[in-house]
């Protein structure tokens, strides 16, 4: 069966010279950004349950598809109902037939993220716009600030909504589904679009209440 290793803290000790005399802060060197947010997924002392045998078959395929297993579901393996459940509505969401593409499903979950200035979900979801879109640049410009990039107007249509959807969700109304319409939306697409965008909000105030860490490879994706 997969193990989950729990959330410990990496024990980093300063440098010191032949004699054991620890060099000066000046002379230190500057540890990786990313340093220890492979071992330390979340802030919480969650200890990890057992994996069921479908998730046990869900860790390994990540492992098999990807190279690893994604840490948001490593933090969210401390519960097997709670990650089934996160992994179910994932899945439907992102991967399952809709009007909208991967791409753009990816594309609201870095607008919405940036909103919100989710580490975790910008890192990981910046990384997948990248490489959906061969365009590293256009990840980039996502991740911090989508109206600097030229997009068509569906694309800025939905980006628009989602995070109006996000910032002040008490303001849309009829005029801003007439807006995604006449962008070319069915209805079906506008459920679409809110779902994935609540999705995000939910996760990313999940990600930033807990302090989860995206896993490092993430960084060097689609580059």
């Amino acid at each position: 069966m997969s193990k989950v290793k729990p959330n410990a803290k990496p024990k980093v000790g300063p440098k010191v010279d032949d004699k054991g005399v620890p060099a000066s802060p000046a002379t230190q060197p500057r540890p990786g950004a990313a340093a220890g947010d492979d071992v330390a997924v979340t802030a919480l002392e969650l200890p990890p349950a057992p994996l069921s045998a479908d998730m046990e078959a869900y860790f390994a395929k990540c492992e098999d598809k990807l190279g690893f297993v994604p840490n948001v579901l490593k933090a969210y393996a401390f519960d097997m109902a709670k990650l089934s459940a996160f992994v179910a509505m994932y899945n439907d969401l992102m991967l399952a037939p809709s009007g909208l593409s991967k791409l753009e499903r990816e594309m609201i979950a870095v607008a919405v993220s940036a909103q919100n200035r989710c580490y975790y979900c910008l890192a990981a979801h910046g990384a997948a716009v990248r490489q959906l879109s061969g365009d590293p640049v256009l990840g980039e410009l996502m991740v911090m600030n989508y109206r600097a990039a030229r997009l068509s107007q569906r694309e800025r249509a939905m980006l628009d909504f989602a995070v109006q959807l996000t910032a002040q969700p008490w303001l849309v109304g009829e005029d801003e589904r007439a807006a995604l319409r006449a962008a070319g939306f069915c209805d079906r697409d506008i459920w679409d679009i809110a779902a994935v965008a609540g999705f995000f909000n939910m996760t990313n105030r999940v990600a930033s209440a807990t302090d989860m860490r995206p896993n490092s490879v993430y960084h060097g994706q689609g580059r």
